[in-house]
């Protein structure tokens, strides 16, 4: 394809310290809606990754705290970092780090802007609460973990705002910087959603005895629903999910149950041993397009198509209804081996992106490769600077959780 040159904003462009829109409210006041109102002009409407873009949560890294160990994060984090959750829970994220993201954060906000979305932001006072410690009757955690990934605790389906009930304990209350814009959005009429709080006793995970790392091996069990908001992606009628360490069959089941039969749950694997969120591994782009991880092929369904990663030919399959459907092979990340990831695999640079519409895309600006790429498959990149939110374990998409997408449901399947 003909490549396109990108226009964007550069870091310069934002001022450092941007606090955005916040909402204190401790009450609301409802107010009937009719119908006809709520169809003309729905606050919350989303119902793919790709549909334009016009309101959206982002994020905060204020008061982000080291979480403490558990059986849950062995299953993900990466190894060379557990003596740090062992010995330095409940202290701060390194100072440069958190300072350099909070600017990123608000810069990527300013950009937002200027492309003509409407950003909203979690209470900052909320943020840094969230990351006290506390006591269940089933168990204690030293610490919270912070606020930063709406996409993680939140998922927008049609006009309803569900709130995940996510598997690690120190994100119990993750919801909470959230909620008052929660709130909001139900008085102006959205759906609101919270999926069965877990209890997270020790009946819903293995024992670091018995968790063995490998494909389809769980170190969560089916003792309640759990799932990450992240691990499901949304292509109008029909939705995609992973099993993964954060997100059990339980939850999937709770997720279909709920939605009821207007939507189709389908379930893929990508035989990772590491497995968490899918928006980092399968990503759609718009209508008969979608972006793939070659590190994680998909192994559900027929054979596809076949890509080189590494000097060796892979196969990736998929369901057959993605018959005729374009993929695009993310490139390998240029992130430096030594830069820090606390929660992810450097993938998450060039695959866990956003898009604006069906053309535009937020892309890491330091991530050349992926740039030309997605040039040259013709879209229009805008470059964000993003290397010191990386650490906190996402990228753009986890960073945000798309509000409101123009935009009606339809299947892009049939």
């Amino acid at each position: 394809m003909m490549q396109k040159t990108a226009e964007s904003l550069n870091g310069n462009a934002a001022e450092n310290g941007l606090n955005g829109a916040q909402h204190t409210k401790d009450e609301i006041h409802i107010h009937p809606m009719d119908e006809l109102s709520l169809q003309l002009k729905p606050v919350v409407n989303s119902h793919t990754e790709w549909d334009p873009l016009e309101e959206v949560i982002i994020g905060r890294v204020e008061g982000a705290t080291i979480p403490e160990w558990h059986v849950s994060g062995k299953a993900v984090w990466p190894q060379k970092y557990w003596d740090m959750y062992k010995n330095q829970a409940g202290q701060p994220f390194p100072k440069e780090l958190m300072e350099g993201a909070a600017w990123e954060l608000d810069n990527f906000q300013k950009i937002l802007e200027y492309e003509g979305v409407k950003v909203r932001r979690p209470d900052v006072k909320r943020c840094e609460d969230n990351v006290k410690g506390y006591s269940t009757p089933d168990f204690d955690s030293k610490t919270g973990m912070y606020g930063a990934m709406p996409r993680d605790i939140l998922i927008v389906i049609g006009n309803e705002i569900i709130e995940a009930p996510m598997a690690w304990r120190s994100r119990f209350f993750e919801y909470r910087p959230f909620r008052p814009l929660i709130k909001e959005y139900f008085e102006q009429g959205a759906k609101w959603t919270a999926a069965p709080k877990p209890e997270m006793s020790d009946e819903l995970y293995l024992t670091e005895s018995e968790y063995v790392e490998g494909p389809g091996k769980y170190v969560t069990t089916e003792f309640e629903p759990i799932f990450d908001a992240a691990e499901f992606t949304r292509f109008g009628k029909d939705i995609f999910v992973q099993r993964s360490q954060v997100t059990n069959d339980f939850g999937i089941e709770w997720m279909r149950r709920h939605l009821g039969p207007k939507y189709k749950i389908h379930v893929l694997d990508f035989q990772d041993k590491n497995a968490m969120h899918i928006d980092g591994t399968f990503v759609p782009l718009g209508p008969g397009k979608i972006l793939i991880n070659p590190h994680r092929p998909c192994v559900t369904g027929k054979s596809h198509s076949w890509f080189t990663y590494q000097g060796t030919k892979t196969e990736y399959k998929l369901p057959s209804m993605f018959k005729g459907w374009d993929v695009f092979v993310a490139e390998t990340p240029i992130l430096s081996k030594s830069h820090p990831l606390f929660f992810t695999s450097p993938w998450t640079a060039s695959c866990n992106v956003i898009m604006l519409d069906e053309k535009r895309v937020v892309v890491e600006a330091h991530e050349e490769p992926t740039v030309k790429a997605f040039e040259a498959w013709g879209f229009k990149t805008i470059k964000v600077p993003f290397r010191n939110f990386l650490p906190f374990g996402g990228s753009f998409h986890c960073a945000t959780c798309d509000v409101r997408r123009s935009g009606a449901l339809q299947s892009y399947f049939d």
